[in-house]
């Protein structure tokens, strides 16, 4: 689950609620991972009271800040006792340098592969996958040495994920990343938007924005001759922008048929209430009257003729 950066912590907290409740609920034992923020405990604290507010049984914190820490077999311990593992944001290349190689990223990948939810916001969700952007320059335009690229805990293969994507204008530097490696697929997610990536490698969109993702395998590009930091030509990307509800094959390369949407099955629902309480009051008013009907119809054709 990785998450766009500034998701809603205060009001309805629909990706943070959607974590918990992939974690478990009130069985479940969420571990904080905040080796990426500067701070401190102040990251673990507030999650941990989020999550406990959302209804999770347990919240444990760690923050290896040394790989030698990070190698601590308790810290691995504590991980595989885990049902959901929430990375903060923070400093991305911070986190993969500490944890990246370590028992602690090793019990990460074994957890995810045993079914573990593992959430990462911001930094956190850069550094899920196998090829990580570290840093880069903000901007719509792909030009050459904007992005660079390292190595990221690897959860999250043939993809990199940007994020604080629309709100930083990220477009440039995913278009250059995947225009030079076209064989990954770029995501980049706005700010409280969250991209759910199952077993099956379907991906599903939740939050406020977009989840914008490129797919480079037509792409022609002039990467390889580009100097400097002048901008690249980059051609034949398909890109896909993806609200809330949506669903993406990750394998296929293509969006999934259309879903509900919950906030057309929230109207649906309300037209639907409105429709039973009138008919129940339609109902309760012929019981009462057996002219009430037919009281109702003359009324409403005399009103007619009055506006005629």
């Amino acid at each position: 689950m990785v998450i766009g950066g500034a998701e809603d912590k205060l009001r309805d907290r629909v990706i943070l609620g959607r974590f918990v409740s992939l974690a478990g609920g009130p069985g479940g034992h969420i571990v904080v991972v905040s080796t990426a923020s500067s701070l401190g405990e102040e990251a673990t604290n507030l999650y941990r009271e989020i999550f406990l507010q959302a209804g999770v049984g347990r919240v444990s914190g760690l923050r290896p800040l040394t790989r030698e820490e990070a190698d601590d077999a308790a810290a691995a311990a504590l991980i595989d006792e885990a049902t959901g593992i929430f990375l903060t944001g923070g400093n991305q290349l911070k986190l993969s340098l500490v944890v990246g190689g370590t028992a602690l990223g090793d019990a990460l990948l074994r957890a995810n592969r045993r079914g573990v939810v593992v959430a990462g916001t911001s930094a956190g969700a850069s550094a899920v996958s196998t090829h990580m952007v570290a840093f880069g320059a903000s901007g719509a335009t792909p030009k050459h040495r904007m992005v660079q690229i390292s190595a990221g805990l690897g959860l999250l293969e043939g993809i990199v994920v940007d994020q604080h994507f629309e709100q930083r204008t990220r477009l440039g530097r995913l278009l250059a990343v995947v225009a030079q490696s076209p064989s990954l697929l770029g995501v980049g997610l706005d700010e409280d938007t969250a991209a759910i990536v199952d077993a099956d490698q379907l991906l599903e969109v939740l939050g406020r924005g977009a989840v914008t993702i490129i797919d480079g395998t037509q792409v022609r590009t002039d990467a390889f001759q580009t100097k400097g930091h002048r901008p690249m030509m980059v051609s034949g990307a398909i890109l896909h922008s993806l609200p809330s509800g949506y669903r993406f094959d990750i394998r296929a390369r293509m969006l999934l048929p259309d879903v509900q949407k919950p906030i057309r099955a929230t109207v649906r629902a309300e037209q639907a209430k409105r429709q039973v309480a009138k008919l129940a009051r339609t109902i309760a008013a012929e019981g009462a009257d057996s002219l009430a009907m037919e009281r109702s119809r003359r009324r409403r054709h005399e009103e007619r003729e009055a506006s005629e």
